[in-house]
């Protein structure tokens, strides 16, 4: 499991808009990556929007958002455009960084066992390292909770 202050995973992954986005190359930027499990879903999408909502605070604070899930990147093109979302999406179908990061989790529902994404952020500073993590997030209240710890970081 990460822990805070440990080097997060580097990955290159395709994102919704056609590109591909290595983790190590956007330093030295601060990097938020909010894991969550599908598109379209109601806590996703309140997840997506409040990010999105506040997406110019977070640039201000010198700090790149994405979302990372198992969808495909079609999924995230017709999620970004039904919603009106701002933040790129990163599709991780083989759930190879879901895996570095400690997210694809045996998870139960109504009596079900299977697995999926545990709603997950995670901070990453300027150096690459991991400055915070949250597991099992709530979505109401957890951008501002992520956008406040990107403030208080020292380069933030």
């Amino acid at each position: 499991m990460l822990e805070d202050g440990d080097t997060a995973p580097d990955f290159t992954l395709p994102a919704d808009d056609g590109t591909q986005i290595t983790l190590s190359a956007l330093r030295p930027a601060t990097v938020v990556l909010f894991f969550y499990p599908r598109d379209n879903t109601q806590g996703c999408t309140r997840e997506a929007s409040d990010f999105t909502a506040l997406g110019h605070e977070f640039a201000q604070a010198g700090a790149r958002v994405y979302g990372i899930s198992k969808d495909t990147l079609a999924s995230h093109e017709k999620f970004r455009a039904e919603q009106g979302l701002g933040v790129p999406l990163l599709s991780d179908s083989d759930t190879t960084v879901c895996e570095d990061y400690g997210v694809w989790r045996e998870k139960k529902m109504y009596g079900k066992t299977f697995w999926g994404i545990e709603r997950s952020t995670f901070l990453i500073d300027r150096a690459g390292r991991i400055a915070r993590a949250w597991r099992m997030v709530k979505v109401p209240g957890h951008v501002e909770e992520v956008l406040a710890a990107v403030r208080a970081l020292p380069d933030g």
